[in-house]
């Protein structure tokens, strides 16, 4: 039995596991829910930085965090406090714009993050295009593939992809659904 081993299995009731683990260099991925308007949230988090937003599927959102980042997850508040903490004040009107570290690693493509890098410009209660993201990305008549980019955002709110709407204002999709999309863009002031 190594130490780390058996420091958990004698470790009192009250030990914080994922310090220990962090201390040990066996935590690969921190996670904590942040309770919402829009429901339970799932953050995840690696030492680069928030690496996902779940809003739901939590159990395939922690099994994908497994096979493609490390299957060493641990629950960790304290590692998400800053994260959780934003949110909180998003929520509450009173954050326009996170100060988090964000690791890329569940982004696809360099395309995908040309897209999410262009879609992180997006003020506060306001709104863009598809297209115009596209055209920000570097590939104007990508639209479609903006989208598809968009759709694969790891981490959502964050990286602020409720605030592209399709061509002639519609809402156009939302991994989250359209009435999540719809709810923020409300709270941030961007829907009457």
């Amino acid at each position: 039995m190594t130490g780390i081993e058996e420091r958990l299995r004698t470790a009192a009731p009250d030990i914080d596991l994922a310090r220990l683990a962090r201390d040990e260099g066996l935590l690969d991925v921190a996670v904590a829910h942040v309770d919402s308007p829009i429901g339970d949230l799932l953050l995840a988090s690696t030492p680069l930085g928030l690496v996902r937003l779940s809003f739901f599927g939590h159990d395939e959102t922690l099994a994908d965090l497994a096979a493609r980042i490390s299957p060493r997850i641990l629950e960790s508040r304290r590692d998400l406090d800053p994260a959780r903490r934003q949110l909180d004040e998003y929520f509450d009107g009173r954050r326009r714009q996170f100060d988090l570290s964000i690791d890329w690693a569940l982004v696809g493509s360099e395309w995908g993050r040309k897209v999410l890098d262009a879609t992180a410009r997006i003020p506060f209660g306001e709104v863009s295009t598809y297209g115009a993201v596209a055209t920000a990305a570097g590939s104007p008549k990508a639209f479609r593939a903006a989208g598809t980019a968009l759709g694969h955002n790891p981490v959502p709110i964050v990286v602020p992809c409720h605030r592209v709407l399709a061509a002639g204002g519609k809402l156009g999709g939302y991994t989250g659904g359209t009435q999540i999309k719809e709810h923020l863009l409300r709270l941030e002031g961007a829907l009457p």
